[in-house]
């Protein structure tokens, strides 16, 4: 049986309406688990980076370098997008509580162990793990939030928790030169790569174990083991299923994009399986208009973000000719723009939606201006064989403060267009076919860098993507939210 959980969700008094509420400290625990998952997931793309330009046996002697550390990226989040349905079904039935905590714990011992192991397979494979661990976490926290907020605060509070995405991010990108350093006075210089994923696991695991203890007090005990059991059977299978594409595929001589082109492919036979499976509960949401232009629009969103987000270091490190440290620190302002951009995106959406105007027509506004501005650092790199830091930098800023605005705007229109008891599987379904986009990136963007020698072509397709999503995004028919 589902669990069955009541909504926490209180009004607050007049006197004190900036009072602190219960949902706030739920809030702060969400943007605490963004942060720690996703510094564990950012942090390859710098550390790929390093091992590039440091030839370093893993990756340096390839003969495409860049591709392979691409695919690498894309590995993940082909281990991370086959779970976001099966999470957010399991969230549904044995709580979103427990499937939150599970999702810190395993992301700490997986990223710990990433830094332990080995061989680049066992690596790839850890990357993997971590990924199909990590993927129940999103459907479950916008359906706790959505849960245990008051409706007119909904965007808002998704915007504020999936800021620890954007502080996350920001931690990965600017300290792993000095997690790097660290590593090689502790281990050598060989070994110096491991440590960011050793510190960065062991404070994941510690937050986990503290999301744990807090989860339990806001609404009792966690069913912790069935749950567990169900989710460690599933990524087994996608585990073995993900490593046995990659393998037969690169035996094969694929190319780098090919094999996350099928890894998709693979996602999308085992979710149909499960649709199959699952019936009609679970094939009325695959058939809502509105959550399928949603989730195709989202491609987009996640092509952007994991481009970026494992590039930025390359991108400007390539095109401006700097040192590994100062790429990293101009690539912070791409990452730490969401600090802002996350709430003041969540805010703008409530009061649309308040005033009547719908959160629509600003997603599609705050898109279109994402995307024009995407363009124009592709013109700006194309043009200038020497870019300025100083105006990659500001370019970066700006243009990420619109894409993480335009977020929480398209996570609360969702949440509207489905009944509350399926919002799990719809974020889950949402956040699957979104992460087409995030697969394929890393590992297309690489070779095309290896193909042109720049970036300019990977950052012009990211913004035509962007674009095409605004296009979809006017088809949808906003209505009435449902409780």
């Amino acid at each position: 049986m589902p669990e069955v959980t009541t909504p926490t969700v209180t009004q607050e008094r007049e006197s004190g309406p900036r009072r602190w509420q219960p949902y706030h400290t739920l809030w702060a625990m969400l943007l605490g688990g963004w942060l720690f998952s996703y510094a564990d997931r950012a942090i390859t793309g710098p550390v790929v980076t390093w091992l590039i330009d440091n030839d370093h046996g893993m990756l340096g002697s390839a003969s495409h370098p860049h591709a392979l550390g691409g695919l690498i990226g894309s590995l993940f989040f082909a281990g991370y997008m086959l779970t976001q349905f099966p999470g957010g079904y399991l969230g549904d039935r044995f709580g979103h509580r427990t499937m939150l905590a599970i999702s810190l714990v395993w992301a700490g011992v997986a990223t710990l162990a990433s830094g332990v192991v080995t061989g680049l397979i066992a690596f790839v494979a850890l990357r993997v793990l971590t990924g199909l661990g990590e993927g129940v976490f999103y459907s479950n926290d916008r359906s706790l939030i959505a849960q245990r907020t008051p409706p007119a605060k909904t965007s808002l509070g998704m915007g504020v928790a999936i800021t620890g995405l954007a502080i996350g991010l920001t931690i990965a990108t600017i300290s792993a030169p000095y997690l790097i350093d660290w590593g090689a006075e502790v281990f050598g210089h060989e070994d110096a790569w491991r440590m960011p994923f050793l510190v960065l696991g062991g404070a994941t695991l510690a937050f986990g174990w503290a999301t744990a203890v807090y989860m339990r007090r806001i609404g009792g005990p966690l069913k912790a083991t069935g749950s567990t059991l169900r989710l460690l059977g599933i990524s087994a299978v996608l585990c073995a299923a993900v490593m046995a594409v990659y393998l037969i595929a690169d035996g094969a001589g694929m190319p780098s994009w090919g094999v996350a082109v099928l890894e998709c492919v693979l996602a999308f036979v085992l979710i149909g399986t499960i649709l199959a499976r699952r019936g009609a509960r679970l094939g009325a949401i695959s058939r809502n208009r509105n959550v399928l232009l949603l989730s195709f629009a989202f491609i987009a969103v996640m092509w952007n973000l994991w481009f970026f987000s494992f590039w930025s270091v390359s991108i400007v490190a390539d095109a401006a000719h700097s040192s590994f440290q100062n790429a990293a620190l101009v690539a912070t302002f791409n990452a730490g723009a969401g600090i802002l951009g996350f709430p003041a995106g969540g805010r703008l959406s409530d009061r649309a939606k308040d005033r009547g105007w719908g959160r629509r027509p600003l997603l599609i506004a705050f898109t279109v201006v994402q995307g024009v501005l995407v363009l124009v650092f592709a013109a700006y790199l194309q043009s200038h064989e020497k870019p300025s830091l100083w105006v990659m930098s500001v370019l970066l800023f700006v243009t990420s403060l619109f894409f993480n605005a335009l977020q929480p705007m398209a996570h609360a229109l969702l949440s509207d267009v489905v009944d509350a008891a399926q919002r799990g599987a719809a974020f889950g379904l949402f956040n699957l076919v979104g992460e087409i986009g995030a697969v394929i990136s890393p590992a297309l963007s690489g070779t095309l860098f290896d193909h042109y020698g720049s970036w300019t072509q990977a950052v012009y397709i990211d913004g035509a993507l962007m674009l095409v999503s605004a296009v979809l995004y006017v088809l949808i028919r906003e209505q009435a939210p449902r409780t």
